[in-house]
C-alpha cells in the first residue's frame, strides 16, 4: 500500500489537509476574498457585533475582522514556510556535519546546541527578537533559529544510525566518496522524517509568530496579525468578545490543521507501520 492510501485512509489527516488548502486559498485569494480592507476603519462602527455588514463583526477601529483574519492567514503562513525552511536547511546542515564527522566536531556541536536546547522556547525566541528588533522578517528569523536545534538533534541521530548500516558500510568498502554516501544512501532515508517534523513545525511556527505578536514583539500594525488581533482584542473581551475569540479559533484551526496532517504523514511514512497496514 502506498503512502498516499495510507493516508487517505486517516480521516483525520484528510480534514486537516482540506483545511490547509483552504487557510492557504485564503492566503492566495486575500484582495478577492476579503469584503473589506482590511485597514479601513471605522470609528462610529467600531467593535460591531456580527451582522450582515461585518459577518465575523468589527475591532476596536472599526476594521472588518473577517479581512483581517483573511490577511492574516498570509502573515502566519510566511512565516510558518519560510521558518521552516530556516530551522530545516540549519537542521540538515548542522546534523549531518555532527553526525558523519563525529569525534571532537559532534561533541562540540552537540553540546552548543544542548545549550540553545536548555533555553525555554519562548525565552529564546524573545532574545532572538530583542536582539534583532521587532518585525515580520525578525520573526521569521528568530522561529527559523530557535528551530535548528530541534532539527539538528534529530537529524545527528538518523546519520548516526544511518552510517553503521550494512548497506553503508557496504558502499564505503566499494570506495564511494562521502559526499556520494550522503546523497544516495543517507539523506533520502532522512526526507521522510524531515517531512513529518516540518509539517509538525509548521503549527509551532504559527503558534509562536502569534505568540510574539501578541506580546509586541512580532508583526506591527497596522498588518493584520492573528496573535496582533487578540492581543488588542484582550481589552474589549467582557464588551466585545468577538474582537479576540475569532482571530483565536482561526490560530486554533491552523495548528489543528498542521497537527493532523502531521500525525497522518508519520503513520504514512513509517516504514514500521508498512507491514500492518
Amino acid at each position: 500500500m502506498t503512502a498516499w492510501m495510507r493516508f487517505y485512509r486517516n480521516r483525520l489527516a484528510v480534514l486537516g489537509l482540506a483545511l490547509i488548502l483552504v487557510l492557504a486559498l485564503s492566503a492566495a485569494l486575500a484582495p478577492w476574498l476579503a469584503p473589506y480592507d482590511p485597514a479601513r476603519q471605522s470609528l462610529v462602527e467600531k467593535r460591531s457585533k456580527p451582522g450582515a455588514k461585518y459577518w465575523l463583526g468589527a475591532d476596536e477601529f472599526g476594521r472588518d475582522i473577517l479581512s483581517r483574519v483573511i490577511y492574516g492567514s498570509r502573515v502566519a503562513l510566511l512565516v510558518g514556510v519560510l521558518s521552516v525552511l530556516i530551522a530545516v536547511a540549519g537542521g540538515l546542515v548542522l546534523g549531518t556535519i555532527s553526525g558523519f564527522a563525529g569525534g571532537w566536531v559532534d561533541a562540540v556541536m552537540m553540546r552548543g546546541i544542548e545549550i540553545l536546547l536548555a533555553f525555554p522556547y519562548l525565552l529564546l525566541a524573545l532574545a532572538i527578537v530583542a536582539a534583532m528588533g521587532t518585525g515580520a522578517l525578525n520573526t521569521t528569523i528568530a522561529v527559523g533559529v530557535w528551530g535548528i536545534p530541534t532539527v539538528t538533534r534529530m537529524v545527528r541521530g538518523a546519520v548516526l544510525a544511518l552510517r553503521e548500516t550494512e548497506y553503508v558500510g557496504a558502499a564505503r568498502a566499494l570506495g564511494a566518496a562521502t559526499p556520494a554516501l550522503l546523497r544516495r544512501h543517507i539523506l533520502p532515508n532522512i526526507v521522510p522524517g524531515l517531512v513529518v517534523y516540518a509539517t509538525l513545525f509548521m503549527a509551532n511556527a504559527i503558534l509562536l509568530e502569534a505568540a510574539l505578536s501578541f506580546l509586541g514583539l512580532g508583526v506591527q500594525p497596522p498588518t493584520a496579525s492573528w496573535g496582533l488581533m487578540v492581543s488588542t482584542g484582550r481589552d474589549v473581551l467582557l464588551v466585545a468578545p468577538h474582537v479576540a475569540t475569532v482571530p483565536g479559533v482561526a490560530i486554533m484551526i491552523a495548528v489543528l490543521a498542521f497537527n493532523l496532517v502531521g500525525d497522518g504523514l508519520r503513520d504514512a511514512l513509517d516504514p514500521r507501520l508498512r507491514g500492518s497496514a
